[in-house]
């Protein structure tokens, strides 16, 4: 069964840091943790109907809570920053710098 592009991505991340490259084109979005980088690239050209250059992943470990003397952590998760086409933006962003 094939995924759809909207469970492979999750949701944009905003940060300074992921404000910052969208100048150079680099979008950041939270993805499913099993996606690879050719699903990840068909998602985001469907979703927001722009051509996918590059797509880089990161597989973030999720960080260690306390509640008292119980220990925990956060659920891992993966991160990819897509590089689009010259001249082209995603709306959602546009308002971002």
């Amino acid at each position: 069964m094939e995924k759809r592009a909207s469970d492979i991505v999750l949701k944009p991340i905003i940060t300074e840091d992921s404000i910052g490259r969208l100048e150079s084109r680099k979008y950041t979005f939270k993805v499913d943790k099993k996606a690879t980088k050719v699903e990840i690239a068909k998602a985001v050209e469907t979703l927001f109907d722009v051509k996918v250059e590059k797509v880089n992943t990161i597989s973030v470990k999720g960080k260690q809570k306390r509640m008292g003397r119980f220990v925990g952590y956060r659920p891992d998760w993966k991160k990819a920053i897509v590089t689009i086409e010259e001249g082209k933006t995603i709306e959602f962003f546009d308002g971002m710098f």
